[in-house]
């Protein structure tokens, strides 16, 4: 009965004009393609500057420029994946707002653009290192190798060629989804070319918690959506709110304010989670190729390094207990790695970590501070640090284990201090990918916008089925930054959208969304037999 009583309301009076296309091939003027540029060019001067300034600060001679020339390389594909991932999925946020007058093309892309970049800065980088810790642990552990940067460029390429591919054909593939198929086509290929087990190359565990968050989130986004739509019909009873727009007229000001609110949350909270993808890898590039000065936190205040050593402390004493009667002669990383890749507790297990955990210790007290130690031995304490995180974080997980709740909160505060010294992200990378992804926003985003607009539903897109795609993908993103997860924007927008559409009775094009559901199953298995191959020749080359 609502509906019909809206449907008469908005049919009473004069002739209500269909809604016309939105101008979409308006070009930038001069004068913003100028500004576009001046941004790049000032982006790439304050990264180079900063990385001067960070190895200067560690006194660092250099005698070799071909590290830098890697990093360089590097640091473009990695900045090349987020432009793309701007101009790809972004230009979800933006559809609603354009479709419905509210906002001129050019205008919304740059608003979201401006929002992504803001995203990025205030992210926590909770989702940087939960993308990271699904590589091979051996691979982080020699990332500054031949193998490590075959892995970066094998999973960074293969993730750019099919966001490229499905951007070109218009369809809303997953970012995501594309990057951590990439991720695990890295590891199996590794696992494989090392003669073990293509399943032990990936922490599945992690691998199993992210799919299930990009899975969930388009359910969350069609439900969410319909259910938002139908309850605003019976709280907010203004016809206006469900009309599609009127030619080229403009929504009223209040409807089109709360779609500007909206596109903006989106495009706050995409940059937010989607950015922080890039920083971890960017990250491990640095951490590969100038680890003196990214391998280790030297910002790190004593303070903490003093806390640092008290957890260190009682965390020994723990490992100790539980490997007691058992001594450990020579290296005890090999024993460690073999767990962190097994995920077996063997009679090694804990008095080989109790052993790194007290090497580890004693690093940092011989030092003192994190920004004094020597740039020689600076990445193999950091590749300690890690690894002994990594055992302690399986460690947890491991139902095998003999841990009482005591145990395991000294074990989860000594790994927090080891957190804090190896998983940082300077602000500079920070600002480097906000950039990438607030530019990437402003160029090429019209073939995943027209499908958004025009292709998802039967009819044009009303003012309230926008809202609500809108407002469940900015709080499901948000959520998802929240618990370190990553999920799709594509995926949680469009399919907010056709959740209002089915919701308002509109219909769907089924073309559409049978390519949509083709993208979404192929991404996976396309990404991962991508970049596994990509792998292979890069090792071989490099």
């Amino acid at each position: 009965m609502t509906d019909i009583a809206l449907n008469s309301s908005i049919a009473e009076g004069a002739p209500i004009q269909p809604a016309s296309r939105p101008n979409l091939d308006k070009g930038f003027n001069p004068l913003t393609m100028i500004i576009f540029f001046g941004i790049l060019a000032a982006g790439l001067l304050f990264v180079s500057y900063s990385i001067y300034s960070d190895v200067d600060a560690t006194g660092t001679r250099v005698t070799s420029y071909l590290p830098y020339m890697l990093l360089f390389v590097a640091l473009l594909i990695a900045l090349g994946f987020e432009f793309v991932n701007g101009f790809h999925d972004t230009a979800n946020a933006v559809a609603t707002v354009i479709y419905t007058h509210s906002l001129p093309a050019e205008v919304a892309v740059m608003w979201s653009g401006l929002f992504n970049f803001l995203g990025v800065l205030f992210s926590t980088g909770a989702v940087a290192f939960g993308i990271v810790s699904l590589l091979p642990v051996e691979l982080i552990l020699q990332v500054g190798s031949s193998a490590g940067f075959a892995m970066v460029f094998a999973l960074l390429i293969a993730a750019i060629l099919w966001n490229l591919g499905t951007w070109y054909f218009g369809l809303p593939a997953s970012s995501s989804h594309t990057l951590i198929g990439s991720i695990i086509g890295v590891g199996v290929a590794n696992a494989l070319m090392r003669g073990r087990d293509g399943t032990s190359g990936v922490d599945w565990g992690k691998a199993t918690e992210i799919g299930y968050a990009l899975l969930l989130s388009p359910l969350v986004g069609f439900v969410c959506a319909a259910v938002l739509l139908m309850l605003l019909k019976m709280i907010v009873r203004n016809p206006a709110l469900y009309a599609a727009p009127e030619g080229n007229k403009a929504p009223p000001l209040w409807i089109r304010g709360l779609l500007i609110a909206t596109c903006t949350g989106v495009s706050f909270a995409h940059g937010s989670n989607d950015g922080q993808k890039g920083m971890g890898l960017i990250m491990l590039i640095l951490i590969g190729t100038v680890p003196t000065a990214y391998a280790l936190n030297r910002a790190l205040p004593e303070s903490q390094v003093a806390q640092f050593q008290q957890t260190s402390d009682a965390a020994s004493k723990v490992v100790a207990a539980k490997g007691a009667g058992h001594s450990i002669i020579g290296n005890p990383r090999p024993a460690v790695t073999l767990y962190v890749a097994e995920h077996k507790i063997s009679e090694g297990t804990y008095p080989s970590l109790s052993v790194l955990v007290k090497d580890v210790g004693d690093q940092v007290a011989k030092y003192g501070s994190l920004n004094k130690v020597p740039a020689e031995v600076v990445g193999n304490t950091r590749n300690d640090m890690y690894l002994t995180s990594e055992a302690i974080r399986f460690l947890m997980k491991d139902k095998e284990n003999d841990l009482n709740k005591e145990e395991v909160a000294t074990l989860n505060a000594y790994k927090g201090s080891l957190d804090q010294a190896t998983k940082f992200i300077p602000t500079w990378v920070k600002v480097a990918v906000a950039i990438a992804l607030g530019l990437g926003t402003m160029i090429g985003w019209k073939r995943i916008v027209i499908t958004v607009g025009e292709k998802i539903g039967k009819t044009h897109l009303t003012y309230a089925q926008g809202a609500s795609a809108e407002l469940v993908a900015a709080a499901t993103i948000g959520a998802a930054d929240m618990f370190g997860l990553p999920v799709s924007t594509t995926h949680v927008l469009s399919s907010g959208v056709a959740g209002a559409m089915a919701a308002n009775g509109s219909g769907l094009q089924i073309a559409t969304i049978r390519n949509m559901v083709m993208a979404w199953v192929l991404t996976l298995p396309a990404a991962i037999l991508l970049s596994g191959t990509l792998y292979v020749i890069f090792s071989r080359l490099f």
